[in-house]
């Protein structure tokens, strides 16, 4: 991999460091957090490339960057690596994506402790798809079957970690009954999450409705928004087949019209998730998750409009 990157200047003068959990930032920033989700690379090259990214997004002072896991955990010790260099070579508080699929109790304990050895104090603790070839989720022997299982672990086990959960705005598409959904979130909370991090969504109605069912059931932790801007036509297409997220018809022609002009798909997306995040930032979100992709321009445009 490259050479590690300089610490920002503001973290290396600070006197008082800033608190590593995502909830105690949360609880202090007079603003909302903005923040930015990567995937680890398959090799060297896609490491280098990422590391420019996140040079790029860097001068943007994320609140913290995450992390994901890839299915089945192939990418387990990657993420761990990838997590602590973040934090403890660039600057950026980390949050690493941890799954119950293929694990083990046991085996997820010493991943944790890979992490807080590494310096790194938030998870974000999910389900996890299927492994490629398999359609339907199946609880490994000695893991756990749901994610509010794995929150409960992690909370008995090092109570020092903040535990993030995920919210689907549309409902989860394994889901089909939106209350449930929602008393599963719940759930999650109860367990030990403190933030919730929502799926992406294009409709901000969608997380309105959300965010409101879940303040009346008592879900009183933060809910940061999810955005990803769109990039590619066939690729959001493929994402929203598998999230179950609803492209609004107006931004679905208007991609549509442009699908084989990159530059133009690239565009309304950015306009349209900029003005996603300004009526979001109006309404009082509690913070703006970015799903880079691993791409910077979209998400430097967007919050540099901001």
């Amino acid at each position: 991999m490259n050479a590690a990157l300089p610490v920002p200047k503001d973290m290396a003068t600070a006197t008082a460091p800033p608190p590593l959990r995502v909830d105690e930032l949360i609880a202090q920033s007079p603003t909302p957090t903005r923040s930015f989700e990567f995937f680890p690379p398959k090799d060297d090259a896609g490491f280098a490339a990422l590391y420019r990214t996140i040079d790029r997004l860097r001068p943007l002072a994320p609140g913290y960057v995450s992390v994901t896991y890839g299915a089945g955990g192939s990418t387990r010790q990657k993420t761990v690596d990838l997590a602590g260099r973040i934090q403890n070579e660039i600057g950026i508080r980390s949050v690493a994506h941890l799954t119950c699929v293929g694990h083990t109790k046991d085996e997820i304990g010493a991943i944790l402790d890979g992490l807080w050895d590494a310096g790194v104090r938030n998870v974000l603790a999910l389900r996890g798809d299927p492994p490629k070839g398999q359609s339907d989720f199946v609880p490994t022997d000695g893991g756990f079957a749901y994610a509010s299982e794995l929150i409960a672990f992690i909370a008995e086990r090092n109570s020092g970690f903040c535990i993030l959960a995920s919210g689907y705005p549309e409902g989860h598409i394994h889901c089909l009954n939106r209350v449930r959904d929602l008393e599963h979130l719940k759930a999650k909370q109860d367990a030990g999450a403190s933030v919730i991090v929502t799926q992406f969504f294009f409709d901000n109605a969608e997380f309105y409705a959300f965010r409101g069912a879940a303040r009346k059931i008592g879900i009183t932790a933060p809910i940061v928004a999810g955005i990803m801007p769109v990039v590619s036509v066939a690729g959001v297409k493929r994402m929203v087949a598998l999230s179950g997220a609803r492209i609004p018809n107006p931004l679905l022609v208007a991609l549509e019209n442009v699908e084989n002009d990159n530059d133009a798909v690239g565009k309304i997306g950015i306009a349209h998730a900029l003005e996603q995040c300004q009526d979001l930032l109006a309404q009082g979100v509690d913070g703006i998750h970015f799903y880079t992709l691993n791409r910077s321009r979209a998400t430097v445009e967007i919050c540099s409009a901001l």
